[in-house]
């Protein structure tokens, strides 16, 4: 005796997703809209999903959070997948910051540009446009002074590191290296991480 299957079930049963106002969102919009899945973005006025998650992409940031914590100085924290607002259309969130400790506090959503160090990003399959390119570019011009792109290496599966650091005159990053099983680097302070204790986690 199975139910009948109406128009109206139907039509309550569809996900009723929000309507783009004709500029964009903003970033506030991204605050206030209803029953946006967790960790929503905002790229250039346009909401921005983020698909389930990879076991390495947790375990990378896993390994990075607490390094970058067991070695920060007292002015800064380090945080994970907060948002950072970077212009009225723009809040991308990071995977990875390093942040002046002024700006932290507990019922802070998001944090400015200006309060940014470091920005890292893990790449996943369905962001790898985004975190290479988009979302670089945005950091830079945002004066972000140091971004990481972390990338699975081969078949090892440890992370695999690119380190930026802002170009004052160019407002563009300049590669300064890529880092296998450990990353030691003196800025945005003096880091020094094995990078293969993802194995051990």
């Amino acid at each position: 005796m199975g139910g009948t299957m109406t128009a109206e079930s139907v039509e309550h049963r569809r996900r009723h997703w929000p309507v783009p106002p004709v500029d964009g969102y903003t970033v506030d919009d991204l605050f206030t809209l209803p029953d946006l899945p967790p960790h929503t973005e905002l790229i250039d006025g346009s909401l921005v999903f983020v698909s389930p998650q990879r076991e390495f992409h947790t375990l990378a940031m896993d390994v990075l959070v607490y390094g970058l914590r067991s070695i920060a100085p007292p002015e800064l924290s380090i945080r994970r997948e907060m948002t950072v607002v970077i212009d009225r259309r723009n809040g991308p969130e990071p995977d990875v910051v390093v942040l002046r400790k002024e700006a932290t506090g507990i019922d802070r959503t998001r944090y400015t540009a200006a309060d940014i160090l470091l920005a890292v990003e893990v790449v996943s399959p369905d962001s790898e446009s985004r975190d290479r390119t988009t979302k670089p570019q945005k950091y830079a011009a945002a004066g972000i002074p140091n971004f990481w792109r972390v990338e699975q290496g081969g078949t090892s599966g440890s992370p695999v590191i690119h380190v930026y650091e802002l170009d004052p005159l160019t407002h563009a990053y300049v590669h300064m290296g890529m880092h296998r099983d450990r990353i030691k680097v003196d800025k945005p302070y003096a880091i020094d991480i094995d990078l293969n204790a993802i194995d051990e986690i």
